[in-house]
């Protein structure tokens, strides 16, 4: 892919976080996507939740696959870990990553391509395992690096830019991931900043199986009348279940909401998720009534957004496994090799 750096030169007075990091320090390389490109949008809003969170950006690891947003990456924390994959397998790349070293933040970035597609297998087991990770499709419904062929997302009857209509099923992600076992799963939206960036905040201090899909208009082929992926289909049809703030050491926090009731969501770190209410009698907690309300809206042609399920004591793979607190990557040959008499224990239990 094409490398384009960003000036080194900035104003001196950019504002800082407790780190003493500027915006800048989590940007990476200059964008090389369609001008307009939702996908650019999600880079922006991981950049920001990074930089509200006062995150080390060597303690993040990124991890992509193919297509254009496995791009992204480059896009953004620019100092930080980064691997790109082959089509479809980041998920078991970022396995073998959070196994080896459980001290680092994990960030997924895949596409509906990528993920519901050649990589969907690898998708089903990651989240079902519980691995520790935010993991992000950039979904637009389109290929868009092979010039805009339905997605196994593009919804049943949506048209294609050049008139075709889609006869497919569509897989849908966000359902997916409920019933695999995620215990935090959300649907954002690249044009809306103002969610999309609680959202991420949250899923990165959420422990367990973060999975975000986030609808991304593809502005060269799925932009269109008779797309269900453009900008003006999903404003126009967007029903947002809650407006999401979070509250980290318990620092006060100024947010403007719409009117409604509000719910306090303490994770496993003390983080607390506020939750303001849009649908009135929507329950964040309950994931067979996620999934029972995602399946009416659906029917009703809405696109549900916002923090649909969170299980604030969720466990990750490495609870699952029982490993010790130490990263794996960190242990020597004394711990790796006890020894003969270690072994003649171990054979002496199992006679």
């Amino acid at each position: 892919m094409t490398y384009i750096p960003k000036p080194k030169l900035h104003h001196p007075d950019l504002p800082k976080n407790k780190l003493g990091f500027t915006h800048r320090d989590y940007e990476g390389s200059v964008s090389t996507l369609c001008a307009g490109c939702g996908h650019d949008s999600i880079s922006a809003a991981i950049i920001q939740a990074c930089f509200e969170l006062d995150l080390p950006p060597h303690r993040i690891a990124k991890m992509s696959g193919i297509g254009c947003s496995s791009k992204t990456p480059d896009y953004f924390l620019g100092n930080s870990h980064g691997f790109n994959s082959v089509h479809g397998r980041m998920p078991s790349v970022l396995t073998g990553a959070n196994l080896a070293n459980k001290d680092l933040i994990y960030l997924g970035v895949s596409g509906d391509g990528d993920s519901a597609s050649i990589g969907f297998g690898q998708f089903a087991h990651s989240i079902r395992r519980g691995v520790n990770m935010v993991y992000i499709v950039e979904n637009n419904g389109v290929y868009g690096l092979t010039k805009g062929q339905f997605s196994a997302t593009s919804d049943k009857g949506s048209k294609s830019k050049y008139g075709a209509l889609n006869s497919d099923s569509a897989i849908d992600m966000v359902a997916m991931a409920l019933q695999l076992g995620a215990t935090y799963v959300a649907r954002g939206f690249s044009g809306d900043k103002e969610q999309l960036v609680p959202l991420i905040k949250a899923a990165i201090n959420h422990h367990g199986a973060a999975f975000i899909d986030c609808l991304s208009p593809c502005v060269a082929f799925n932009n269109h009348i008779g797309s269900t992926k453009s900008f003006d289909y999903v404003r126009e049809h967007n029903e947002s279940v809650n407006k999401l703030d979070m509250m980290v050491d318990h620092d006060p926090i100024v947010a403007d909401y719409a009117p409604g009731t509000m719910e306090l969501v303490t994770q496993h770190d003390g983080s607390v998720l506020r939750l303001r209410k849009l649908a009135p009698h929507y329950d964040p907690n309950d994931r067979i009534a996620a999934m029972s309300y995602l399946g009416e809206r659906a029917a009703q042609g809405e696109i549900v957004t916002g923090l649909l399920y969170v299980d604030p004591q969720g466990e990750d793979l490495h609870d699952y496994c029982n490993t010790i607190d130490k990263p794996l990557n960190e242990l020597g040959t004394a711990d790796l090799v006890p020894g003969q008499a270690a072994l003649d224990k171990l054979n002496e239990d199992l006679r």
